[in-house]
């Protein structure tokens, strides 16, 4: 079966970038309290095996403001890191007002609401919240609950 292309959250996508620029780091940065080192590595090791990673510019605009929530001299250090992994990352831009003209929007915002439409329809949505997995569930989206990985993982290990 190929790779398939994933497409990350700005959750996950903290998470990809703190971790990157410091394991470490997860554990003292306060939006990432619900993860631990294990479920950096789990979530590298998901991404590597993907055809590609894909963002939007809201999610790295809202990514940028949450991983920023550290005190110096971590917050420069995965300032610069994060500008490396925008390199590697797939980058497509979603209108805001289409997003907003989605129903879910009144419910999740502007950056998920983006997530959800037709540009990704080939893509696997991978996401920590809840509400925005159910929604692609109900638009017959192809989506990953990545707390089912990190529940699997902690549960084997």
């Amino acid at each position: 079966m190929p790779a398939e292309a994933l497409v990350l959250d700005a959750n996950l996508l903290v998470l990809l970038i703190v971790g990157t620029t410091s394991e470490a780091y997860i554990s003292r940065h306060k939006r990432l309290r619900a993860f631990a080192v294990n479920d950096f590595r789990l979530l590298t090791t998901r991404l590597s095996a993907a055809a590609q990673v894909w963002v939007t510019p809201n999610t790295v605009t809202e990514a940028s403001n949450l991983a920023g929530q550290i005190n110096e001299p971590a917050r420069t250090h995965i300032f610069a890191v994060f500008r490396g992994l925008l390199r590697k990352l797939r980058e497509i831009y979603v209108p805001s007002l289409h997003a907003s003209e989605q129903k879910a929007f009144l419910r999740l915002g502007v950056t998920d609401a983006g997530l959800l439409l037709g540009d990704f329809a080939d893509h696997v949505l991978m996401t920590v919240d809840l509400d925005l997995y159910l929604e692609a569930g109900r638009l017959r989206r192809k989506a990953i609950n990545f707390n089912h990985y990190i529940e699997a993982n902690r549960t084997i290990g």
